[in-house]
């Protein structure tokens, strides 16, 4: 774990970046877990979604690693009010990503580098 640069106070977000794939591995499903625990121990949290993490949107869970329980985080973070940070060039062209509506916030490849930067710690995965 890591964290941005110059001083670190509480209320700076932890940062989970994730960037691998759900469709491949239960990882992703792993680092939702965390950050969920994370956020639990009244903890600010930027979920920060890129390349195949993106699926964990996906509104058909069927063809994921952990499905079911990817949806019942989805569901706990959306409850809480908390968005994912997704990367602008890896949101999926099919209609049925995100079918949920969890609040979602589009960012740049300089806009997670900023994030990462002003974050207290990273949790990358």
């Amino acid at each position: 774990m890591s964290g941005g640069t110059g001083h670190l106070s509480d209320d700076q977000p932890v940062l989970v970046l994730i960037s691998i794939d759900p469709r491949v591995t239960h990882r992703a499903f792993e680092a939702m877990r965390i950050g969920v625990g994370v956020v639990s121990g009244e903890n600010a949290v930027t979920f920060v979604l890129t390349d195949g993490a993106v699926h964990l949107l996906d509104g058909d869970t069927e063809e994921l690693i952990d499905g079911d329980d990817i949806a019942k985080f989805r569901d706990t973070l959306k409850q809480l009010g908390i968005p994912f940070h997704v990367e602008e060039t890896a949101i999926p062209k099919d209609p049925d990503w995100n079918a949920e509506g969890h609040p979602v916030v589009v960012v740049t490849r300089d806009r997670i580098a900023e994030l990462a930067d002003r974050a207290r710690r990273s949790i990358v995965f």
